[in-house]
């Protein structure tokens, strides 16, 4: 099976090896900057995150004076990682033990009696916790609604697993609590995730509250490098014509043990029937015979006679008595094929799976990655790892569905290196009438940036009539647009822009998922068309961040003082410094096409080391703000680096001295290459 991208690694096992306290290297990374008040760890999965948790835990409990440690996690299943953990036998000088009452991921019974626990625990002596993010966001606002107060939570750590659950976003509850803890100023924070983005075009933290937090960042690179038995990472994307199911043969390997993820009911590859769709997979391998009563995993003869072990996690008859039997699987023989639907991403930890293969568009680059990251697991006899996305052909020109493809290739490869890879979100306001211009031209677009959540007032868009419509712009456009973002046809649109006329989308697909998502107001055209031009709005503006020419008056004064629009045209460009768009990065990742099916697949260049070292460049340039001179200065201090430590310095680095110095290298890289095409340009005219 050909691979889109094939990334090689070292594989010295220096990952996984530990140190006297039984820390690995990731761990101790995170552990060198335990005296941070806010810590962000940025981390691939199985690089060791929760374990580093108890380690930071437990050190500001006993050392740094803080009273209690609260761990949250998005899905109970994961509250298995944060479990009760001998660490003194490793060398660490204490172990993370949580009481049964207060591991609330095991907890049986509804929310209110979670609430409850919680609460318990915080008026109680027990010093560590874990439960959902839900649980802890409900428990918080009960908090505050009693009257007790932010002072609840003085001198305890906030420990957010997968944080790119958390979106600057003001509608975002998790969001909103971690800048209310912080405000307050006596709690600790330690923020881990995987995937530093989400898939709904809103970044995790605002630029000025990411400031505060100390980076530890570790990449699949370095992850991945230290394995002892993973070797090569392959992505691959796939176009067929027809249904999925008379192409998945050709990218589906029996031999492999994989995870076959099939596409949403609601989306354009499903067939209708989810239980159709898993039959069919199952027919393509071979015949099942016998279902195990004990797993309720599926046997199944191949053609050519082999007993594949498989997991349904489609069928919900069946659904718990499987997962139950996942919880069992230790040795590789123990299962071959998992099929989900919705399931088996974010936390499903499986390390012999080698093979990814998800059917249809995913709306959500974040999801993306953790599907990646349910593969690339170190196990003995695992060398090559594999995410496979098996897509419809789009009936659009090759040339947009290969920029398309590469941009994605690219996104993916920034997320290998835990960039940010979306554009900020902004508050959006109606305009409001303005009599100095006495009816004469207004601007159309005002953004004012120098408020602590920057809004943009646009002339003409439409207020909601009904109290219903106002409050959903109010407080539920982050996830409305997520819906609107990865609604397949949508997604569709967007992917390939030449498929559908952009009115298809704005006049129909849009009113139709707003529509759908509140009957209460589907009757009531207006309000329709509020929330409508609210979310086209968004989008536009949005994408007008990320291309020249804003549409703010950047005119100098008369007096030749700074105007506002420049203060403000100023501020956009710090505040959007941290943020890359795809286009953004001048690397092209195809090295050809190939016919696949009736279709086609395009096929990538190997991401190794280099590319990956240049595409981290490519990112750094769009942020460096470094003076020719200074650039210059540190040349000499960056060759004394390499010949001390044998290697160049990184741009990830913790010592602001070592990242400054890579800064400067590439921005003096950047400047070779500009010069070099200055003089091809010359040359050719």
């Amino acid at each position: 099976m050909p691979d889109f991208i094939t990334v090689e690694y070292g594989s010295t096992g220096a990952s996984k090896a530990t140190n006297a306290y039984g820390m690995r290297v990731m761990q101790s990374r995170a552990f060198d900057a335990r005296n941070a008040k806010y810590l962000l760890i940025k981390s691939p999965p199985a690089s060791g995150k929760s374990r580093a948790l108890m380690f930071l835990g437990l050190d500001k409990l006993r050392n740094q004076g803080m009273r209690k440690v609260v761990v949250a996690v998005p899905e109970r299943s994961i509250g298995n990682s944060f479990r009760s953990t001998d660490l003194t036998a490793h060398g660490f000088f204490a172990d993370w033990t949580i009481a049964p009452q207060n591991n609330l991921c095991d907890m049986i019974g509804g929310d209110s009696g979670k609430i409850n626990a919680f609460i318990r625990f915080m008026d109680s002596d027990d010093d560590i916790i874990v439960c959902t993010h839900s649980t802890l966001r409900h428990a918080f606002d009960r908090i505050m609604r009693e009257g007790r107060g932010i002072t609840a939570f003085h001198d305890c750590v906030l420990a957010i697993d997968e944080f790119h659950h958390v979106s600057a976003d003001a509608d975002n509850r998790l969001g909103e609590l971690i800048r209310t803890v912080m405000d307050e100023g006596s709690t600790h924070i330690v923020a881990m995730t995987g995937s530093f983005f989400r898939g709904d075009q809103i970044p995790v933290l605002r630029a000025d509250d990411e400031a505060k937090f100390t980076d530890v960042v570790y990449t699949y690179y370095e992850q991945l490098s230290g394995y002892e038995h993973l070797k090569t990472l392959g992505i691959g994307y796939h176009f067929y014509h027809g249904s999925y199911l008379s192409a998945i043969g050709e990218v589906l390997d029996p031999t492999k043990k994989t995870i076959i993820h099939i596409p949403n009911v609601n989306s354009q590859a499903a067939l209708g029937d989810k239980i159709r769709e898993m039959n069919g997979i199952l027919d393509v391998l071979g015949n099942v015979f016998e279902v195990d009563p004990k797993t309720g995993f599926q046997l199944l003869r191949t053609h050519d006679g082999r007993v594949l072990k498989i997991a349904d996690l489609v069928t919900p008859d069946t659904q718990q008595t499987v997962l139950t039997g996942l919880r069992s699987v230790e040795k590789r023989e123990d299962l071959d094929i998992v099929i989900a639907l919705g399931m088996a991403k974010e936390g499903f930890d499986w390390i012999w799976c080698e093979h990814a293969l998800t059917i249809g568009y995913r709306g959500s680059l974040t999801e993306v990655v953790q599907i990646i990251g349910r593969a690339t697991r170190d196990a003995p006899g695992k060398t090559h790892a594999q995410f496979t996305n098996l897509l419809a052909e789009p009936d659009t020109a090759d040339e947009v569905v290969r920029s398309a493809v590469n941009d994605m290739l690219k996104a993916i490869a920034a997320s290998l290196l835990m960039e940010q890879v979306l554009i900020p979100n902004f508050n959006f306001k109606t305009k409001a009438s303005d009599d100095r211009f006495d009816g004469g031209a207004r601007p159309t677009t005002r953004i004012d940036l120098l408020d602590a959540e920057p809004t943009i007032e646009i002339a003409g868009l439409k207020e909601p009539t009904s109290r219903r419509a106002k409050e959903i712009i109010e407080t539920d456009m982050t996830d409305l647009m997520a819906a609107v973002l990865q609604d397949s046809q949508v997604l569709r649109a967007s992917l390939i822009p030449d498929e559908f006329p952009a009115e298809t989308i704005n006049q129909h697909l849009i009113p139709d998922i707003i529509a759908k998502r509140y009957p209460d107001i589907a009757e009531s055209e207006e309000d329709i068309e509020a929330i409508r031009q609210n979310i086209v709005a968004r989008r536009a503006v949005l994408a007008r961040i990320a291309q020249p020419g804003l549409p703010i008056d950047t005119t100098p004064s008369e007096d030749g003082e700074e105007t506002e629009g420049q203060k403000a045209h100023a501020q956009l460009i710090k505040l959007t410094s941290k943020f890359i768009t795809m286009p953004e990065l001048s690397i092209d990742l195809i090295d050809q096409v190939n016919p696949f099916q009736q279709s086609y697949e395009i096929l990538s260049k190997a991401l190794g080391e280099s590319v990956l070292r240049r595409i981290h460049q490519s990112i750094a340039e769009t942020r460096i703000e470094i003076t020719e001179a200074e650039a210059l200065a540190q040349v000499p201090r960056i060759r004394a680096f390499k010949e001390q430590h044998g290697r160049e310095p990184s741009i990830t680095a913790a010592n602001p001295v070592e990242k400054r110095m890579a800064e400067a290298l590439a921005w003096i890289r950047a400047a070779a290459i500009r010069r070099q095409k200055e003089k091809a340009q010359e040359q050719a005219a």
